[in-house]
């Protein structure tokens, strides 16, 4: 009995041992969790809490406008919305990703899609899922704030042009920056961002592109903004001013209507390009929001190639303008008297083989070789210079090289030599060829701006400028290829008498009353006359012309190339004439505004019949 009792006074008090235990480890386990919250994760449960209060929205810097050498705008922005995802609540964001489907008229994968590219983003970091959106998705986004606080919408500043697709292979075009741009940008970009990828938005991008702010916002539990907190505006992109003329630019876009090829015009002193055509071309405002996969498939596919800057990419025979350099190469190199003459029966026989001439042009000398074009003349004339001779002063007036012009991509053509033949194709230079290059056929290629630079360089007497299309630009290098006054002078007076003497290949088609207007025509061959016996059929020319006012030191040269367009001087050497013409009627005053608007007037661009026979009857190669 004695035993019994004892026990029973034992056992509550093991009982209250073990509960004591159990509340000390309680007690410790929630000091430990309130040192752990309070101390250890203080500073993430703070962020977490912060985040459902507060939202960071960025404001987005608008790029910098594009003006022409006047001021007037040729590229600005327009304001518009992006639909942004947040991301903060992976779970909120899964759940709400059919209802953000449907409701924004995207499909389900294409929305997994940009979550999933963006994963290796920061999750409090928003993403862009719809770039421009439309008044029924604001109306959308609005509606449905409280059952869906992951939308959000942030106003952006889009490319506008006001002018379509005037000028459009030279400013470019802006889209989404590549994973590669990131990472070479160290950190100065992140994914989203809006950057130029051709043209002049891509050369100037870092001067266009500003910096972005910040705005951080109190939102309530629906996340509605109800108050707002500090505010880093974003410093808007600096605008830059181009030495595009509009009014020259205008005229040769419209003169270029349903034609394919390019001009180019330099002011000749400076360098500075006052207008560039490329034809046919792409719509810029097809890439300032998002252009669509099929859309830039069908750009890169199509055979017209309206992605190719043809000023400063096509590289192509350039006929008979290449004569301009054959000229100089024969009276400064002294390998042949400035006296030589040939007779010209309209073909001549080189190593066992008939070249062609487009005319029987009887005796001629230099400048009626210049003036007449006459393939005869200049094949001689290559003969004897050989074809190392040739290049080097093809080269030195800056062909087969690349102008240095500002913008991204541009080719640098080719000038062959022996040494060229040699090292590509291994085997020794055909002296056959040489008559071929002699006239700017063969394996010679140009690009039309370095065919206007080349001309202006043999006007003033050997300056190569550095073509630029950036307004007051500095640190710009000028190169030196001295030639003599003698040279000038018979080079440029041949050029004159292209223009204006009765003999001249454009046969007064182009000439302009009290404006020292000269120029050089070329007609390359795209296919051999031997080709063309084979077949049957001949593909149309390239036309070319190269046109210069006044003829010695000249203000502005203008290049031009119709592909497929026939004859030079009925299909490039037009155009030509209206931007100097209008050039100098700017000089004079304000243009009329007809003038521009209607920049191809039937008067300035129509050929009579009888100006059209004589073209037929003396036709230019």
């Amino acid at each position: 009995m004695a035993i019994s009792l004892q026990n029973e006074k034992r056992l509550p008090q093991g009982r209250l041992a073990v509960v004591s235990y159990v509340i000390v480890a309680m007690v410790a386990l929630l000091l430990f969790g309130f040192w752990k919250l309070q101390i250890v994760d203080s500073e993430r449960y703070a962020q977490m809490a912060e985040r459902n209060r507060v939202r960071s929205i960025p404001i987005i810097a608008p790029r910098g406008s594009m003006l022409d050498r006047e001021g007037r705008v040729l590229v600005d922005n327009y304001p518009s919305f992006s639909v942004l995802l947040l991301r903060d609540d992976p779970a909120q964001v899964e759940k709400s990703l059919p209802q953000i489907a449907d409701g924004l008229g995207m499909t389900l994968d294409e929305l997994k899609q940009q979550i999933d590219a963006s994963k290796a983003m920061p999750k409090f970091q928003p993403i862009v899922i719809k770039p421009e959106a439309s008044p029924s998705d604001i109306a959308f986004i609005e509606s449905h704030r409280s059952d869906i606080p992951v939308l959000e919408m942030l106003m952006v500043h889009r490319r506008r042009y006001p002018h379509g697709d005037l000028l459009a292979s030279a400013v470019g075009y802006t889209g989404e920056v590549s994973a590669e741009q990131v990472e070479a940008s160290d950190s100065k970009l992140k994914p989203g961002d809006t950057v130029g990828k051709s043209g002049l938005e891509r050369q100037y991008n870092e001067t266009l592109m500003g910096t972005d702010g910040m705005r951080r916002v109190i939102v309530n539990s629906i996340g509605k903004e109800v108050g707002r907190l500090e505010q880093q505006d974003a410093i808007p992109g600096k605008p830059i001013q181009l030495t595009i003329d509009y009014d020259l630019q205008a005229i040769a876009e419209a003169d270029f209507a349903n034609k394919e090829g390019a001009l180019v015009a330099l002011d000749g002193r400076t360098g500075e390009v006052l207008a560039m055509v490329s034809r046919p071309t792409f719509n810029p405002k097809d890439f300032a929001v998002r252009i669509q996969n099929a859309e830039w498939a069908e750009l890169n596919s199509d055979p017209e190639t309206p992605l190719l800057n043809r000023a400063i990419q096509a590289q192509l025979a350039p006929g008979s303008v290449f004569k301009i350099a054959m000229a100089t190469a024969m009276l400064e190199s002294k390998a042949i008297p400035e006296t030589y003459s040939v007779y010209c029966p309209g073909y001549a026989n080189f190593y066992g083989r008939t070249f062609h001439c487009d005319h029987a042009h009887g005796n001629v000398d230099l400048h009626k070789g210049i003036v007449a074009s006459c393939d005869v003349f200049f094949y001689n004339v290559g003969k004897m210079l050989g074809i190392d001779l040739i290049a080097k002063y093809a080269n030195g007036l800056g062909l087969g090289r690349r102008t240095g012009i500002d913008l991204p991509g541009e080719e640098a053509g080719l000038v062959p030599s022996e040494d060229w033949v040699q090292r590509v194709y291994h085997h020794k230079w055909y002296p056959g060829s040489t008559i071929s290059v002699a006239i700017g056929q063969g394996a010679v290629m140009v690009t039309p701006i370095q065919l206007a630079r080349m001309v202006a360089a043999v006007a003033s007497g050997g300056t190569l400028i550095q073509p630029h299309l950036l307004k007051n630009q500095t640190g710009l290098k000028t190169g030196y290829f001295p030639i003599s006054d003698d040279t000038v002078r018979q080079v440029t007076d041949g050029m004159w008498g292209v223009v204006n003497e009765p003999d001249g290949t454009t046969s007064g088609l182009v000439k302009l009353e009290n404006v020292d207007f000269s120029g050089k025509t070329g007609t390359a061959q795209v296919e051999s006359f031997d080709h063309q016996n084979k077949t049957g059929k001949k593909l149309k020319e390239n036309g070319w012309f190269v046109g210069l006012a006044p003829r010695r030191n000249p203000e502005i040269v203008v290049a031009a190339l119709v592909q497929r367009g026939g004859w030079g001087s009925t299909s490039a050497a037009p155009i030509v004439r209206d931007v100097v013409k209008a050039y100098y009627a700017k000089k004079a005053g304000p243009l009329d505004r007809q003038y521009t608007t209607n920049a191809a007037q039937p008067e300035v661009l129509a050929i009579s019949k009888k100006d059209a026979a004589v073209a037929v009857t003396q036709p230019e190669r």
